[in-house]
This record gives structure tokens, C-alpha cells and sequence, in this order.
């Protein structure tokens, strides 16, 4: 899922991002009001956690303008915990709440369940993910193949399922490296070619129809095409 976060709490931002991006979710992360709602109805996402407190455009602000374009599910956080508070997020159009501080268990109990629920800019059953005889089920962080369950660690999932988003595109080392590794990439590191090569033997190795494929001098792309 792609999840936008705006947050002007640097090191609050930074620990969601984290957080999300270990459950398998690529997210961006935006500090102030005015950017952040640009994004949120420029961009497309399947959910927008929304801080109230923010310089430029309050997150009560970001909302009314958001609903105006867009109905993706919507997480405000807030340091206010009074009742008029979460009354005015809710009649504005906040699909649920959380008062800071919060713990982390808790706001991915709420990712997951406004995620489920889903809105009118989500695609129909986005949590499962189907090419060919592969099934990802995102909420469950669960892979089949041709009815075979595929043993993978949290790095392949999220790779997995990355490259599932994305199916057909070529994805290059570099973005590999910033939206599953969080890092910057060094053209010295094989640390994504040796992730691809272990997906690779659990993904593709047993079956015929092999459906992850590199892309000489670009990167990888996954796909059901029958050459690579």
C-alpha cells in the first residue's frame, strides 16, 4: 500500500515511515500543511495520516481540502484529545482518530483496519494482489503460488510485494534499495542482488512459468512473461 504521512515532528515522521515501510508499505512523508496537501491530491494513495498540528495549513485545513477532490481513508493524530477536537476531525471527514502518544501496535491495528475498509480511491481488493498463479495478501503478509505457500522473510515480502505493485515496470537497484532498504544505494553492495536471487529461488525455481526477471543495465521487473 502507498501511504502518505504528514507530520512535522521530524523524528515522530521518521519512526512511522519506518514503521510502515517494515510492514511492507511504501510510504512518503511530507512536514508542513501546504505540501502536504498538494500531495495528497496530486499523488495517489491508499491512506493519508494527517497530524493536526502543522505549519502553513493545520490538519483540519489539509482535510477540508482533501474531501473536496478525493475519499481515500484518512488517520489524523493529534497531541488534542478533547472530545471537540475529535468531533470536528470526524465531521470534517476523518475516517479515525489517535491521540498522541500512541503506541505503535495501535496505529497499525488503525492502518489495517482503514485499509480493509477501504475508500472510492482504492482499487477493488487491493489487499490481495494476483499475477498468474501467485496470490499476496498484504494484510496478512501471505504468499501462495500455484496453491504452495512461499516461506519468505519480512525483506522478501516486502520486496515481493513491491515489485507486485508495480508489476510490469522495471524497477532499478536504487529504488529497490530507498523503498524496501531505506537506504541510500551503493554501487559496491549486493545486498539487492543477492535478496532478488533468494526471492527468486523460492518464487520462481519450483515452477515453470518463471515471473521475476532482470532487466540487463536497468534492473528487475516482475511479470508473466514467458522470456526474461
Amino acid at each position: 500500500m502507498r501511504i502518505l504521512v504528514i507530520e512535522d515532528e521530524v523524528r515522530l515522521a521518521d519512526g512511522i515511515r519506518r514503521g510502515l515501510m517494515e510492514h511492507g508499505h511504501v510510504v512518503d512523508v511530507c512536514l508542513d500543511g501546504v505540501d502536504g496537501a498538494h500531495l495528497a491530491v496530486e499523488g495517489v494513495y491508499d491512506l493519508l495520516i494527517l497530524d493536526v498540528m502543522l505549519p502553513g495549513m493545520d490538519g483540519f485545513q489539509v482535510l477540508k481540502t482533501v474531501r473536496r477532490t478525493r475519499q481515500l481513508p484518512v488517520l489524523m493524530l493529534t497531541a488534542r484529545d478533547s472530545v471537540e477536537d475529535r468531533v470536528r476531525g470526524l465531521e470534517g471527514g476523518a475516517d479515525d482518530y489517535l491521540a498522541k502518544p500512541f503506541a505503535f501496535s495501535e496505529l497499525m491495528a488503525r492502518v489495517h483496519a482503514l485499509l480493509r475498509r477501504g475508500g472510492a480511491d482504492r482499487v477493488v481488493n487491493p489487499s490481495r494482489l494476483v499475477l498468474h498463479d501467485l496470490e499476496v495478501d498484504l494484510i496478512g503478509r501471505r504468499a501462495m503460488r500455484a496453491g504452495t505457500r512461499l516461506s519468505l522473510t519480512a525483506k522478501e515480502f516486502n520486496l515481493l510485494a513491491l515489485l507486485l505493485r508495480r508489476r510490469g515496470e522495471v524497477l532499478s537497484r536504487t529504488m529497490l534499495a530507498e523503498l524496501v532498504w531505506d537506504m541510500n544505494f551503493d554501487s559496491d553492495s549486493n545486498v539487492i542482488e543477492v535478496a532478488v536471487r533468494r526471492l527468486r529461488r523460492k518464487l520462481d525455481d519450483p515452477f515453470d512459468t518463471k515471473l521475476l526477471h532482470t532487466v540487463r543495465g536497468m534492473g528487475y521487473v516482475l511479470d508473466d512473461r514467458e522470456s526474461s
